[in-house]
């Protein structure tokens, strides 16, 4: 039978007050005209449940705070309140009914305490279930179940019916559907879809590790060696190698000891002391160079200021030669005074200075004084640079002398064994790269064993885990064939009780579990009209209601359906069935299921026996917010289907 799941009442609460919409029957239909808020009503509701995208009217975001559902599920009753305000709409507020209990928070994202994973609890299902493709290469562990998900079999809306059933016209989602589909009826159980989703990921664990193994192949290919016997070969042969020149490094080194003698050691030694001499004198040029440059230096700088003092003396000289004949200060003429001889014309006071006191100045007699010294320095460093440069040139030749004796003493005796030493030198070294080369190739012969042997492990624990599905399935094959084969009778019934014109024959599909319309699935029948195709709906959402009460299931006893005549337009006689066969599903076990039906209007000759509320432009489904009347309002599905 269904799962009781059923919704008792509805309230918004809006800036100018509480509306309240109860369901008592289990069959209630939402009568009004487009644009009073049928739509909005029900999106509020999708809302509510946090069930996906919400399509939410202007009347919606502007004037109401908060939307409550009064719900039962199973024997326990809830009150769920969620916020429309953007920050308050992340938790989930829930009030157990029956204890009056306000239980903890739930959010409506990721979190430890979710309000997906609560309502999913409810329905016997946990959170964590993925439904992975069964494709036998699909290497993807699956989406996560949502109820989100399973809210696509409760919530009909009115841009679907008429186009789609649970968005199976959408290929990426086919995995989810068909899974929430048969946990549903119970033609699947959440430790199946773990292991297909284990099995998936396995695929692309064994993807992943062939990956690697072609690679590691092909630089093996590369490194010329086709199997790890032969790597091992090659590997002992670079360590021989390098062991039969090592031995031979070792007996050159013990021959080369003993050819040094006394006599050499001494030229040695001589040649030691010549070569630190020399390093000396030629350190002694430097130095003497630089002081020679510092003296010259010197010299030109005092040479420079005697002869400043040779252009102020001769300057003095040839200013004292002037007699002036006017005053410079009043311009008045000197002629006519009588001026002794050693008075000075000007200011007839006596003339301290003669001429030779000036050419005998003390400044210029220093400078003189240091430029013979700078020339003696100077010619005794000379000297010394001379001494210095002939100790270099005999020293250079002692070196040379010696450095020939030397080499004509040892080359006969050493130079043999040094290119022996060499040679063996090299064929350790080249045995120690060859060395490295195989045994980095040797680790990857190993790398190889270890994938091959994951992959093995891994295509084990596949078919184990196959085993297990196929066993597990095979024991809920009756089931599934006992299900599928009375919703296929029954929605033959409902079509064939509905008299759909375009349909000439009916089948249902036992892989997608979708309608077969004239030997085609739904999503690939072109069927002439929307009604057809919204009739077409009916009948399959009421069957599978039907069969679902019957037989052992998790299906929500909800169905909620938006707008089925607004596609069928004239087609009154198929309205007037669509409404017989609604009746039908709550009449035969009361209590059992629950439909709730957003309509502009019903047909003439309906049959009693459900809840009617009636809504116009005066009295919207937002009762407390004034509608703004026929035509102002942007009505949801046409929007929607106008962006399509």
């Amino acid at each position: 039978m269904t799962l009781n799941f059923r919704l008792n009442a509805f309230v918004l609460h809006t800036t100018e007050g509480e509306v309240r919409h109860d369901f008592s029957s289990d069959l209630t239909v939402l009568e009004g005209p487009t644009g009073v808020g049928k739509t909005t009503l029900l999106e509020l509701i999708k809302y509510g449940f946090a069930a996906g995208d919400a399509r939410l009217a202007s009347v919606a975001t502007e004037s109401i705070n908060d939307v409550a559902i009064d719900l039962s599920i199973g024997d326990e009753q809830f009150l769920i309140l969620r916020s429309l305000d953007a920050v308050k709409s992340k938790n989930v507020r829930i009030v157990d009914m029956h204890t009056g209990e306000r239980l903890p928070d739930h959010s409506v994202g990721d979190g430890e305490l979710t309000f997906n994973k609560f309502l999913l609890a409810k329905l016997d299902l946990p959170d964590d279930i993925r439904a992975a493709a069964q494709k036998s290469k699909s290497s993807k562990p699956g989406s996560r179940v949502t109820f989100g998900d399973i809210f696509k079999y409760i919530y009909i809306p009115q841009y679907a019916i008429n186009r789609d059933i649970a968005e199976s016209r959408d290929g990426y989602y086919d995995p989810k559907r068909k899974a929430v589909f048969e946990l549903l009826f119970k033609l699947t159980d959440p430790e199946i879809l773990a292991m297909q989703s284990s099995v998936n990921v396995l695929n692309g664990k064994i993807d992943a590790e062939a990956a690697n193994l072609e690679a590691i192949l092909a630089f093996l290919r590369d490194s010329n060696t086709s199997t790890r016997e032969e790597v091992e070969r090659k590997l002992e042969e670079a360590v021989l190698e390098q062991e039969s020149a090592r031995g031979e490094l070792n007996s050159l080194r013990e021959e080369l000891d003993p050819v040094i003698d006394r006599q050499t050691q001494v030229y040695r030694d001589l040649l030691t002391d010549a070569e630190r001499n020399l390093a000396e004198a030629r350190a002694a040029i430097q130095d003497l160079t630089r002081e020679r440059e510092e003296i010259s230096l010197e010299q030109r700088r005092v040479k420079s200021d005697y002869a400043r003092l040779e252009r102020m003396r001769d300057a003095g000289v040839r200013l004292a030669n002037i007699e002036f004949s006017v005053c410079p200060r009043c311009m008045q003429s000197l002629k006519n005074r009588a001026v002794t001889e050693d008075q000075c014309r000007l200011c007839l006071q006596p003339d301290p200075v003669s001429l030779e006191q000036a050419a005998d100045s003390y400044e210029l007699r220093q400078l003189e004084l240091q430029l013979e010294e700078m020339d003696a320095q100077l010619e005794v460093t000379e000297q010394q640079l001379e001494k210095a440069q002939r100790a270099v040139e005999g020293r250079d030749s002692l070196v040379k002398n010696l450095t020939a004796t030397l080499e004509d003493r040892t080359s006969q005796r050493v130079t043999p064994r040094l290119q022996a030493f060499s040679d063996a030198s090299d064929r350790m070294a080249t045995a120690r790269t060859r060395q490295e080369g195989f045994e980095v190739a040797l680790q990857q012969w190993d790398r190889v064993a270890d994938i091959e042997r994951e992959v093995k492990n891994y295509r084990s624990e596949q078919e184990r885990l196959k085993a297990n599905i196929a066993v597990r399935k095979a024991a809920l094959a009756t089931h599934k064939e006992s299900v599928l084969a009375r919703i296929e009778e029954e929605f033959r019934s409902t079509v064939t009780s509905l008299r759909i014109a375009t349909v000439e024959s009916v089948g249902f599909d036992r892989d997608n579990y979708l309608p077969l319309i004239n030997g085609k699935v739904f999503t690939k029948t072109l069927m002439s009209g929307g009604g057809s195709m919204t009739a077409t709906q009916i009948a399959y959402w009421t069957s599978l209601m039907t069969v679902a009460r019957e037989a052992d299931t998790r299906y929500p006893s909800l169905l909620m359906i938006d707008g089925p005549r607004l596609a069928l337009n004239t087609a009154t006689e198929t309205c007037a069935a669509i409404y017989k066969r609604l009746l039908k599903g709550v009449g035969e076990d009361p209590g059992a299921v629950q439909f709730i039906i957003s309509d502009n209007e019903l047909p003439d000759d309906y049959e009693g026996g459900f809840e009617r509320i009636k809504f116009d432009y005066r009295h919207p489904t937002v009762s407390a917010i004034r509608h703004p009347g026929e035509g102002h309002v942007e009505v949801i599905a046409s929007a929607d289907e106008g962006s399509k």
